[in-house]
């Protein structure tokens, strides 16, 4: 019901054949950027605030422009950066430019699509990034999915080379430190053909042919500590994308003697390509796949894998429902509702609608229902069992009972754009409020109204308009239920989840602690945060754990229906969260469950839960 911000989207294509090869077999010059735009446009879910796309043309003679790039800002930016791209190629061709020398006609393609997740917007940082130098070989672009823990370490490290950043922020600092492994990796081949007698052309086309990116890779990786799928194109053609060493952030490829394709997301690849599910490959963590500049592709290991903790989060809401594996699981996560759900409605099933807003949780409202209705045969057996026992197994009683359903009804439809930031205050939420449109007579006055969500963080929608608007229909009881367990802590691997204070859950927590008269275990976190504030990040630990230990799931749900509850409302208002438990059942390929138990894959992470409770403690001390 609320919308949480993505990670990036990354995609690349790397040509095997001569460009020639794509006129001659499917009519085009152009099939390697068309490939792009419907992969990216396929990805739009996870970046709509910015876009960008890089080409890198091959064997480009000196005085030839080989790289290409642009870059948009707002949700239309896929369409202004191909538009943008087609009118530079049409202009070459009007110009009697032949193909091989229009501009976004090339080899090497990569496309990003950005949510920013640090705050930080304009077109500076929209991805693909570019270093630029006379030696195509030192040139590159770079654009990733990921967000980086220990940008200070990193930027120290690089600045302890002499180096001087212009900007600090993750994928400027990334910039430069792998630009300084390019040039590392170029000097160590200038002196090794440089001793062959090798000078000028001969000796740029030796190192460029040469030219190894793992090494560049193994230097830099170690340093890194967050979730991550970094990718980048080097002038020469070499192209590579790595993967952080626990899966955190997803990639997935494909190759035939034709393409290489990489990006973020399974299905993407196969609606472009028309590919089975055995068809497209996991990138594994801590590898990359590298395509050298005369078109070899090779599995690297960069860093040892590390402990599994690819994203659940990922798979719950995320990533796209038209993937075979993430439509399983998200029906699961509906179906181990169920006994929480019967529970809340009191068994009462013939009484209760089930719905789902927003639409990304019809997944698993299919398998919340599909649960409903196993529940129900069971039901109607004993009944008939019943019946026969007692010998009253008429055609009517029979009927009766098997004229039992589920009630589903789409109970509201979102038809409509209200532009609610030109309001201020009340008018604002009056606006909201009407966002949705319901369905009425689809509830019975009395009816429990039962509404799935694929997750519930910060609360606001729900308080501001979709609880109101649901109470239109008269129901009972409204139970809204999360797919996801209680989000309690922020994420710093890429998704705008980053602030304490705006967890529901946390809010709860903290109400709770305020309620029972326990402000010491507050103060004790916060002391206890700022006793290890300037320790290594190996050393630190997540105390902010402790803020909810002293209660139940089900105590910090009920105060977080009692603090999302709007005034007027006439519904009893129960709020129902998947378990951890049950949501590792549902997805046991990926653990990776931080934001709702704390538990941090990386160092990094600890650090930065404390300082954002640090935060958060501060930020209020001082409004007080």
């Amino acid at each position: 019901m609320e919308l949480i911000k993505h990670e990036c989207g990354i995609a690349m294509i790397r040509l095997l054949k001569p460009l020639s090869y794509y006129k001659e077999k499917y009519g085009t010059h152009l099939y390697g950027l068309n490939k792009l735009y419907l992969i990216m446009e396929k990805e739009h879910n996870r970046g709509q605030e910015a876009a960008g796309i890089g080409c890198v043309k091959l064997d480009m003679p000196p005085g030839e422009e080989y790289i290409f790039r642009e870059r948009a800002q707002g949700s239309d930016a896929i369409t202004r950066i191909f538009a943008n791209a087609h009118e530079q190629m049409e202009t070459a061709r009007l110009e009697g430019v032949k193909p091989e020398f229009t501009p976004f006609v090339g080899e090497v393609y990569m496309g990003h699509l950005r949510y920013s997740t640090t705050g930080r917007s304009g077109i500076n940082y929209v991805h693909p990034f570019m270093r630029r130098n006379n030696w195509c070989s030192r040139n590159m672009l770079l654009c990733g999915n990921f967000n980086m823990t220990n940008v200070d370490e990193i930027f120290n490290s690089i600045t302890a080379t002499g180096q001087h950043p212009r900007i600090y922020a993750d994928t400027f600092i990334l910039l430069e430190q792998l630009g300084h492994a390019l040039d590392r990796e170029n000097e160590r081949l200038f002196e090794i053909h440089k001793k062959e007698g090798l000078t000028g052309l001969d000796l740029a086309n030796a190192i460029a042919r040469d030219l190894n990116v793992t090494n560049m890779l193994k230097r830099c990786a170690p340093t890194w500590d967050g979730g991550y799928v970094i990718c980048g194109i080097v002038g020469n053609g070499d192209m590579y994308a790595m993967r952080d060493p626990n899966g955190i952030r997803p990639a997935f490829y494909y190759s035939n003697d034709e393409i290489v394709v990489v990006a973020s997301e399974r299905p993407v690849i196969q609606t472009a390509f028309d590919l089975s599910i055995s068809d497209v490959k996991e990138l594994q963590p801590g590898d990359a796949i590298v395509v050298d500049r005369d078109g070899s592709v090779r599995l690297d290991r960069i860093l040892p894998k590390g402990e599994n903790r690819k994203c659940s989060f990922e798979r719950i809401y995320f990533s796209r429902g038209s993937d075979a594996d993430i439509y399983r699981e998200r029906k699961t996560l509906g179906h181990y509702l169920v006994p929480q759900v019967l529970k809340s409605i009191d068994h009462d099933i013939d009484n209760t609608v089930f719905s789902f807003i927003p639409n990304t949780a019809e997944v698993a409202f299919y398998g919340l229902v599909e649960g409903i209705e196993d529940h129900l045969i069971k039901s109607k057996i004993r009944d008939i069992q019943h019946l026969s026992a007692s010998g009253n197994l008429t055609d009517d009683n029979i009927a009766h009972i098997l004229r039992r359903r589920v009630r589903r009804e789409k109970v509201a439809i979102k038809d409509i754009k209200l532009r609610t930031f030109i309001a201020e205050g009340a008018t604002r939420n009056d606006l909201a409020a009407h966002v949705y449109d319901i369905t009425y007579g689809s509830v019975r006055p009395g009816d429990n109204l039962v509404v799935i969500d694929d997750s519930i963080v910060r609360g606001t929608t729900l308080k501001q308009s979709i609880i109101r608007i649901l109470d239109r229909l008269h129901p009972r009881k409204l139970v809204i239920v999360s797919s996801s367990p209680q989000v309690r802590f922020p994420d710093c691997y890429g998704i705008d989840m980053s602030r304490m204070g705006e967890f529901i859950a946390f809010k709860a927590a903290m109400a709770l602690l305020e309620e029972r008269r326990m402000r010491y275990v507050i103060d004790n976190v916060y002391r206890k945060c700022k006793e290890q504030y300037s320790l290594p990040k190996e050393e630190i630990r997540n105390y902010v754990k402790e803020i909810y230990a002293s209660f139940t799931d089900e105590e910090i749900s009920a105060k977080i229906a009692e603090m999302l509850r709007p005034e007027g409302i006439r519904a009893e208002i129960e709020i129902v969260y998947q378990t951890t438990g049950e949501m590792h059942k549902a997805i046991p390929e990926h653990p990776g469950d931080w934001y709702f138990t704390g538990d941090y894959p990386t160092p990094g992470g600890n650090r930065l839960v404390n300082h954002a409770f640090i935060n958060y403690y501060e930020g209020h001390a001082s409004a007080r």
